[in-house]
């Protein structure tokens, strides 16, 4: 089959989560024989930039262009409010993203196409999609759909906000240009139940399909537990809402017998980076590539998630799982669905800094204990194996195909 892929950003251009399972997928795909191509954005870079070119050819096709936005996805954050609305608005409407990816599918005429995060890239290329004929399976990812940012925090859902006629302004928009696609996915039950209870694909199959974990063997660890300060490790987004302040706060009850280590980007980043150059406790690595992120779990004795957002599927859960190290994170959103609460990790209230401490304390006193079940997490993360998830993904796209292409004088199949 010939498969596309839309995403809003892609590996190297990369922001979160999101646009690594969407790598892993498309690799994936292509080492099963599929024919693949991605489509995706990139930063302004003069004229050229505004029309879909192939950028890449390394296993999968890689279409790159700027979505004649007002910027780049990447540079939200620096943005004022009245320009990020007029942001948007634009991407709602996405006609230079439609017209693009228009293009690319009359050029590539694809059997499916799957999109992923399309905040960034024009949420209307859903509609495009559709309107070309082209079976269409869209993969959730966050609240971005519902709440334009993709935050909605925890003690926040009845601020005004939330509660306007703004939001519902915005929800009626997009279900209009994400239009039906034949197959919704979802990594969590939480984030499929919190779209139908929003009023957004509630007449569109939708099917809970967790995240897959990275490709290749699991590490081999150390037979022993080395003797060491207990390590403690943060990885993602460094910002407000990922709880690095609530960690931090956590950590100062705390004295010079763990250690805390960053790895991550984000608007935070000299704010963690000051706070390592004077406690000692504190480690400031920067980005790490996947590679990396390896060693360091491998050295780790418990991960920390204190998000105070409402988080979909975390991809650093899935990593940590895969070498057997805990998880210490927010009882939020679809977490609970990975983190069993005593056994492959803990569970904290989200924003509550004493009972972070309490779950870093047990680990702590804990240690031997924990190392104990590292077999144990990592058999547990097999149900998440990248080819298991595969499997499953080209099952259903043969039930769209089918359902788009019924045999001739056959009935037509729901797949």
């Amino acid at each position: 089959m010939k498969i596309g892929i839309v995403s809003n950003l892609y590996p190297s251009n990369t922001r979160g989560g999101a646009e690594l399972v969407a790598q892993r997928v498309a690799d994936a795909l292509y080492e099963r024989g599929h024919e693949v191509f991605v489509f995706t954005t990139q930063p302004y870079d003069g004229i050229r930039s505004l029309f879909p070119r192939v950028r890449e050819r390394t296993l999968e096709v890689v279409y790159r262009f700027f979505p004649l936005n007002v910027y780049a996805l990447r540079n939200a954050s620096r943005m004022p409010f009245p320009v990020r609305a007029l942001w948007h608005l634009i991407d709602l409407l996405s006609p230079w993203a439609r017209a693009a990816v228009a293009h690319v599918i009359v050029d590539e005429c694809p059997d499916v196409m799957i999109t992923h995060n399309l905040k960034g890239i024009g949420v209307g290329i859903a509609r495009e999609i559709q309107r070309r004929g082209v079976p269409h399976i869209h993969t959730l990812h966050d609240v971005q759909l519902s709440v334009p940012s993709g935050l909605l925090i925890a003690g926040h859902e009845q601020s005004f906000l939330n509660r306007s006629f703004l939001r519902r302004w915005y929800e009626a928009i997009v279900r209009r240009q994400i239009g039906t696609p034949d197959l919704v996915l979802s990594p969590s039950k939480f984030l499929a139940d919190f779209y139908r209870e929003r009023g957004l694909f509630t007449d569109v199959r939708l099917e809970v399909l967790p995240n897959p974990l990275p490709p290749g063997n699991r590490p081999e660890l150390p037979k022993e537990r080395p003797q060491m300060k207990t390590k403690f490790l943060f990885v993602g987004q460094l910002e407000e809402h990922k709880g690095v302040h609530v960690l931090l706060d956590a950590l100062d009850q705390f004295g010079d017998d763990v250690e805390m280590h960053f790895a991550g980007e984000g608007s935070l980043a000299e704010f963690v980076n000051e706070r390592a150059l004077r406690d000692a406790r504190v480690t400031f690595h920067g980005f790490v590539s996947l590679k990396n992120l390896v060693r360091l779990l491998e050295n780790t004795d418990a991960v920390v998630l204190p998000s105070i957002c409402y988080e979909n599927s975390p991809t650093v859960i899935y990593e940590s799982f895969l070498v057997g190290v805990p998880v210490v994170a927010s009882h939020i959103g679809g977490i609970p669905e990975l983190v069993e609460d005593g056994e492959s990790g803990l569970l904290v209230a989200p924003g509550d800094t004493a009972d972070l401490a309490r779950a870093m304390r047990r680990i702590h006193s804990e240690r031997e204990i924990w190392w104990g079940r590292t077999n144990a997490i990592r058999a547990y993360a097999q149900q998440f194996a990248l080819g298991t998830y595969v499997t499953r993904l080209e099952q259903l796209i043969e039930g769209v195909i089918q359902k788009e292409n019924p045999p001739q004088g056959g009935e037509r199949s729901d797949g």
